[in-house]
């Protein structure tokens, strides 16, 4: 049996809520300034196995990319415990790349980050060019990039830094589909090695194909986790059912995956 290389202890994440940026200050420097928090996740558990590609499904402001980032120590939880066994790169929509270096740059720039030398550096540096395949714009400063190249150049380094687990945050839902079947590929080719994979999207159908299991979190708290075939139709069954409901029945419904099973999974 596989172990466990992404562990999750009751994770729970506020963030505090200003009302200006004057409360933001007085925030960071006075200790005892109290402000509302929102909570962005609470007591989630989960863990996640060597070689096993996950996908991380809820609807907008859910927590999915707040828990990835958790996972990945961009940020950290407010209470609880993480354990992560393995090499983590993240890639998400903005690439967390430099506006004001070129793409040539970005990439000696994450490379070095990743401990990379300069000889390792320049061994991949053709590859990950030709991947991102942005011609004349990869001497460009990335501010001028749209936000398809920008998740082109983001998803090449990651998958050439060759990491452990690789954590995907939405950035397959910008950019042609031709690029997005040879990201699609590339994951196949991280399965194929046993890596980790972490998929956060609404992209259900990329899902069903390349996913071993689904978490389904909903404002902050886990729903549940299951096959594919036991979660992506209950999901959407109740996506579907949230957005003909009022505000007030936005706020309090918790949804029940035994009873969205009942209702949507046939067979």
């Amino acid at each position: 049996m596989s172990e466990n290389v992404i562990i999750c202890e009751h994770i729970t994440k506020d963030y505090p809520l200003y009302s200006s940026f004057g409360d933001k200050i007085k925030g960071l420097v006075m200790k005892n300034n109290k402000v509302g928090t929102f909570r962005a996740l609470d007591d989630v558990s989960i863990t996640m196995k060597k070689g096993e590609c996950v996908g991380l499904i809820g609807l907008n402001g859910s927590g999915k990319s707040t828990l990835a980032s958790i996972i990945t120590g961009i940020t950290t939880a407010t209470q609880g415990r993480v354990e992560v066994k393995g090499e983590v790169s993240m890639l998400c929509a903005s690439s967390g790349m430099r506006s004001q270096l070129s793409g040539l740059d970005n990439i000696r720039f994450k490379c070095l980050l990743m401990g990379y030398t300069d000889k390792q550096i320049k061994e991949i540096e053709k590859e990950i060019i030709e991947f991102a395949d942005i011609g004349i714009h990869i001497n460009q400063p990335v501010k001028t990039y749209s936000s398809g190249m920008r998740s082109r150049l983001g998803f090449a380094i990651a998958v050439h830094i060759d990491p452990e687990i690789l954590i995907i945050d939405e950035a397959l839902s910008v950019g042609d589909s031709s690029f997005t079947d040879k990201c699609l590929n590339k994951v196949e080719e991280f399965k194929e090695k046993g890596k980790t994979i972490v998929f956060v999207s609404h992209a259900v159908t990329q899902m069903t194909t390349f996913c071993d299991r689904i978490i389904w979190i909903n404002q902050g708290k886990l729903i549940g986790t299951g096959t594919p075939d036991e979660i992506i139709k209950p999901y959407c069954g109740f996506a579907r059912e949230f957005n003909g409901m009022t505000n007030e029945q936005r706020k309090s419904i918790v949804p029940d995956l035994k009873e969205y099973q009942k209702k949507y999974c046939t067979g």
